[in-house]
């Protein structure tokens, strides 16, 4: 006789999401007929409201000498971008790809900086010709990039990215710390620095990423307080004040059960203390957060139809049409050591009662790793039935393998403010 399966606890539903006759409603409008909109599911919808918000909210704690950029990464679908672009100080890419996408959105090239290591040649040129910001990754690199820049008559921009030697404790991603294939070791940051002030280059300053996906709060504000020290300390040996010290982001978003919300009122009043007791080297200096996912990733969810529910050794197993080729993150094959579940409901009975039997749902791929929820309680399941996964908005339809098996795409649209539906 099979043992009962036992049902596991998911990630908290982001509140802003409401229901209206028992449907899911995402920037107004109910899922099912921004399923028919796009022409069916899979479907990825965004709330242009929801974003805006979460970019204002932020605006009101953080300190006057603090700008916002937005990591694209997270999330470059080009309606959103283009709501964006208005609402933040900056655009950070990793690719020229994503500069043609972030030029297209309007962002002007001098409130763009490219980081990422490994960059070619064809990459530097064209963040040169375009104005863009380089962060220098390695002392190779800068030395490609003065030699593309010589003899064109064109000053490159630059910044020198510095893996520090602290990291962001209790991270889900350590970017710092250690021997790291990103930015310039910090012993070896301001020499770097100046040798390409020296080269005539006009030097942008600081960017120092030591971690990412934290909702500790007290973490965060240690990592604040030391990224600016080590800023301080690299510009008086370079001998000059940078114009921006780009802090990096480690901003988290509750994905899983007992996770709550990173306390941004007490993280943006601590950093403005930092600022303000800063050495007199940074007194004129600018400074940023790059985030990414915590502007996004709420704002999102995934929409996949039920093809079939069906039943093995006494568990339950509810198969969509969408996959881990759309979320790879919520499969829990995207960097996560222990799967958990991300938020789920159905969301053509959105607010119901769930069922006395938990479920998995599980995608269209012929593989084991294919599972968006496992052991979940729902409401009773049929076939037809709308399925919703939150926290969407972030490392998903890009981020995953949409060609693995020959599936194809999700589609993707943004909900306006003003209900409009924007389709890629």
């Amino acid at each position: 006789m099979s043992t009962p399966a036992k049902t596991k606890a998911m990630g908290p539903i982001p509140p802003a999401f409401t229901g209206e006759d028992g449907t899911l409603l995402i920037g107004g409008i109910g899922a099912a007929a921004l399923a028919e909109e796009a022409g069916g599911t899979p479907l990825f919808v965004y709330d242009a409201a929801m974003l805006s918000a979460r970019v204002a909210s932020l605006r009101v704690v953080l300190p006057a000498r603090c700008d916002i950029h937005y990591a694209m990464k997270a999330n470059p679908f080009a309606p959103l971008l283009r709501h964006l672009a208005p609402l933040v100080d900056g655009l950070d890419i990793a690719s020229s790809g994503e500069m043609e996408q972030a030029l297209a959105a309007g962002i002007g090239p001098e409130h763009i900086s490219f980081a990422g290591p490994g960059k070619r040649d064809a990459e530097l040129r064209a963040a040169l010709d375009h104005g863009v910001t380089v962060h220098l990754e390695s002392e190779g690199e800068a030395r490609r990039l003065l030699a593309i820049a010589d003899g064109t008559g064109v000053t490159p921009r630059v910044a020198v990215r510095v893996n520090p030697d602290f990291d962001l404790k209790g991270s889900g991603m350590r970017m710092g710390g250690g021997a790291k294939p990103f930015g310039v070791d910090a012993d070896r940051a301001a020499p770097l620095a100046r040798a390409m002030i020296d080269a005539g280059c006009d030097w942008r300053g600081w960017h120092i990423f030591a971690g990412s996906q934290s909702l500790d709060g007290a973490a965060i504000i240690a990592m604040q307080a030391a990224t600016v020290a080590l800023a301080a300390s690299l510009s008086e040996t370079v001998g000059g004040a940078p114009p921006l010290v780009n802090l990096g982001g480690g901003f988290g978003i509750p994905y899983f059960p007992g996770d709550t919300a990173l306390d941004i009122a007490l993280v943006g009043a601590a950093l403005g203390e930092a600022i303000d007791r800063a050495p007199a080297i940074l007194a004129e200096s600018l400074f940023a957060l790059e985030l990414g996912r915590w502007l996004v990733g709420e704002a999102g969810v995934y929409l996949t139809r039920v093809v079939d529910v069906k039943q093995s050794h006494g568990e339950t197993f509810v198969v969509v049409d969408g996959g881990l080729h759309h979320q790879l993150a919520a499969s829990g094959n995207f960097g996560t050591v222990v799967r958990r579940n991300y938020p789920v409901a159905v969301a053509n009975r959105f607010g119901e009662v769930p069922g006395e039997r938990p479920a998995s749902i599980v995608g269209c791929l012929c593989t084991p790793l294919d599972r968006l929820a496992d052991q979940v309680a729902l409401p009773e399941i049929v076939e037809g039935d709308l399925i919703a996964l939150f926290m969407a908005g972030a490392y998903g339809a890009s981020a995953s393998p949409a060609r693995f098996l020959g599936h194809g795409p999700a589609a993707e649209i943004l909900v306006t403010s003003e209900g409009d539906c924007l389709l890629a």
